[in-house]
């Protein structure tokens, strides 16, 4: 029996959408944060929706745009310590909370962005 995706699970792409929004407006508000982004948010925002609507089972837009994800790569010239790992981290569970993404969605989303996280730090100290 096939169950259904997590973007399914979540109400497509108008929840990620959302998340993702969330998410920038308090990457937007973080002083530790802010100075990692560009100016302009919108392409990354847009970037960051299209990968996490495909990582979570949904149209593949992301890899028919920018190719394979690469993140290591593409998060390789930023500086992502412990504190930047846990800002990151800390808004996009609160975004998951703030869009109230439900169970067993909401588990397996928290996983995967606490391994993401870990994943792109590229400094040990703070």
């Amino acid at each position: 029996m096939n169950e259904p995706t997590i973007y399914a699970q979540v109400g497509g792409e108008p929840t990620f959408r959302r998340l993702v929004d969330v998410f920038y407006a308090l990457v937007e508000a973080d002083p530790l944060l802010r100075p990692l982004f560009p100016a302009d948010l919108e392409p990354g925002k847009e970037h960051q929706r299209l990968f996490l609507i495909q990582y979570f089972g949904g149209p593949t837009s992301y890899n028919q745009l920018r190719g394979h994800p690469r993140l290591r790569m593409r998060h390789a010239p930023f500086s992502i310590g412990p504190a930047e790992r846990d800002a990151w981290l800390n808004h996009m569970l609160a975004a998951i909370d703030e869009v109230g993404i439900a169970d067993p969605a909401r588990t397996t989303m928290r996983e995967y962005f606490q391994n993401a996280a870990g994943a792109m730090m590229n400094r040990m100290l703070p």
